[in-house]
């Protein structure tokens, strides 16, 4: 008996690592690679590409504030998880199929629907998870990082060789797997269902903390996002060849898994505030160091930065935004959190980073990066002075 309790312990602590590679794995199949895929493929004009790719962030913003109410509303996350997961598989399924830019539309908005409550979901799940159990979310959320990096590599080499629909069913095949190891996810109990009113909405916002952090959330997350569809411009501006930007986001997304594990132990050691400062100063020097016409080793090289940086930020920041909420609203708290950031603020600094790239250069785009994080860096000293006056 004993020694069947140490064999489900050990399997519930492989089921949250396990997870996250393979929904990060999906992410890494499909969206590196489907720019291209629309214009290899489904032959759209730059501008259908434009608008389609734009369309993710804009669904991002409006439904995961509405994927947390419902946590918050139901308490059933696990459920709500599983059925985000097989219908963004479904839907990932039904791209492959679609012929016509309305169809490219609709789906990508359905897709992004979809997808975009399996993050903040799954985190609240790995917070709670580490809250009861003990143990280290950055360890967990390294994983993630780990399944993007092989993804873009496995997925890209089978596209090249097989045929380039593969990206959609390694993405629904990866969640569909992630729906079913769901299943096993620990449900916690949690207070009974309610209505999540606007009082409780407003008196998050109302939060001076919580409000700083999204500000800081948009300038700095905004260009570390939009820097996925301008990286491989640089790259290939500078010399590089397709096969140099994909081994470079490979290095880059491979870097943030040692920094995701010590992220734990950095927060509870130096404080969330001073280490996302730390990750937002890091940011800022590699975007501007992009915009002063660097050579291409250079850039090869720094892409392991963005393990101290987006490494130590993603987990910081998402722990320190459910860190400010109650209880009751803290899904809510999450999807706030994620929808400026991976929402709002990635679709600013897409759109602009296009414009500014469009009349004058790729170094005009990160100069664009560059000053956005330091006006983020802005928000958190002001944040962390108010942190150091209330422990005061």
């Amino acid at each position: 008996m004993e020694a069947a309790l140490k064999r489900g312990a050990a399997a519930r602590k492989t089921v949250f690592p396990l997870f996250y590679f393979l929904i990060f794995f999906a992410f890494g199949a499909l969206f590196p690679l489907l720019s291209v895929y629309l214009q290899e493929e489904a032959r759209l004009s730059g501008a259908a590409i434009g608008w389609i790719m734009s369309l993710p962030p804009i669904v991002t913003m409006a439904a995961q504030p509405l994927w947390g109410m419902a946590t918050d509303y139901t308490r059933k996350p696990v459920g709500l998880l599983m059925a985000a997961l097989v219908l963004a598989a479904l839907f990932g399924v039904m791209y492959a199929l679609a012929g016509s830019y309305r169809q490219f539309v609709a789906l990508t908005v359905l897709l992004s629907a979809m997808q975009s409550a399996i993050v903040p979901l799954s985190d609240s799940l790995a917070l709670r998870h580490v809250h009861e159990q003990g143990g280290n979310y950055g360890a967990i959320r390294l994983w993630g990082s780990l399944g993007f990096a092989v993804a873009v590599l496995a997925v890209g080499w089978l596209s090249d060789h097989i045929a380039f629909a593969v990206i959609f069913y390694a993405f629904s095949l990866a969640l569909l797997a992630a729906a079913a190891l769901a299943a096993r996810l620990p449900r916690y109990p949690m207070a009974a269902p309610g209505a999540l009113t606007r009082q409780d909405v407003r008196g998050l916002l109302a939060a001076r903390p919580f409000r700083l952090l999204l500000v800081a959330t948009f300038l700095l997350f905004g260009p570390i996002l939009a820097n996925n569809s301008y990286f491989g411009l640089l790259i290939h501006e500078l010399g590089g060849t397709l096969t140099g930007i994909g081994l470079a986001f490979l290095f880059a997304a491979g870097s943030e898994a040692p920094f995701m594990k010590a992220a734990d132990w950095l927060i509870g050691r130096f404080g969330a505030v001073p280490i996302l400062l730390s990750a937002a100063l890091i940011s800022a020097a590699r975007w501007l160091s992009y915009a002063a016409d660097p050579p291409l080793w250079f850039v090869y090289m720094t892409t392991v930065v963005q393990g101290c940086s987006v490494g130590l930020a993603i987990p910081t920041a998402l722990q320190y935004a459910r860190r400010l909420a109650p209880e009751r609203v803290q899904a809510t708290a999450v999807a706030l959190y994620s929808a400026v950031g991976n929402g709002l603020g990635a679709w600013f600094c897409t759109l602009v980073g296009g414009y500014l790239f469009e009349r004058w250069h790729i170094g005009a785009v990160y100069s664009f990066f560059g000053a956005c994080t330091l006006a983020g860096v802005l928000v958190l000293l002001r944040l962390a002075k108010r942190e150091r006056s209330i422990g005061r």
